[in-house]
């Protein structure tokens, strides 16, 4: 019996095996990510215009895609490498049920901000904005997109409060400045990615976003777990 346990051990510690364990956990993280966001995609890419008018329809079916980030980093943050214990499934569903609240009560106002804030530049004449307000209202922008990347990973591995969760992601704004500027490089390639190309090629290459966005908070989330987790 130990022989057969060291074998298995063996089998799934090996170099091939932890790469061949790495690409199935991303490809199936991929599939779920693109079930539980297609529905509401779908008409976003295929059906609406780039046409300012179109920004609250187009927040208003991006509400699906926060629930489905949180289910992928907690199914990746939790999902051990060994061949012989896979379940990226039933992590991702797990995640998505036990987070997807909260999740929403950070995600939602953040797409409303953001909104908002892209009507007014976008409008910015009509409503009687000079044009020197484009700086501000990118700046504001800039950094409500920042702290909702902190706040969406804080609730999505830990479980705080939403008041503490926001607290936390405004104070690891400053505090760890590496994962600020990581996490902004990061949304700069996805914007790159979908200008030079297509929001489809970026969706195809979702689970590797998310990998790297988790890889990237990872100085924010041992300290939050050091400091601020019993």
């Amino acid at each position: 019996m130990s022989g057969a346990t060291q074998t298995r051990r063996q089998f799934g510690d090996g170099p091939l095996s932890r790469i061949t364990s790495r690409v199935y956990i991303l490809l199936v993280v991929e599939l779920l990510l693109l079930l539980t966001t297609l529905p509401a995609l779908l008409p976003l890419l295929l059906l609406l215009g780039r046409d300012p008018s179109n920004l609250p329809l187009a927040a208003l079916l991006l509400v699906p895609v926060g629930p489905a980030i949180s289910a992928a980093l907690y199914a990746l943050r939790h999902q051990r490498t060994d061949l012989t214990d896979l379940r990226p499934a039933t992590l991702f569903w797990r995640g998505y049920r036990a987070n997807v609240l909260g999740v929403l009560r950070v995600w939602v106002p953040t797409l409303l901000w953001l909104t908002v804030l892209a009507v007014n530049l976008a409008y910015r004449g009509a409503v009687g904005l000079s044009s020197w307000w484009a700086v501000p209202l990118v700046l504001i922008g800039v950094g409500v997109t920042l702290c909702a990347a902190n706040a969406l990973v804080i609730t999505s591995l830990f479980d705080l409060r939403t008041r503490d969760v926001l607290r936390l992601a405004v104070h690891f704004l400053v505090r760890t400045p590496g994962v600020s500027v990581g996490n902004a490089l990061l949304l700069a390639a996805a914007a790159g990615i979908t200008a030079v190309f297509s929001e489809a090629v970026l969706m195809l290459l979702a689970s590797i976003a998310v990998l790297a966005y988790l890889r990237i908070s990872e100085p924010m989330i041992h300290l939050i777990r050091k400091e601020f987790t019993s």
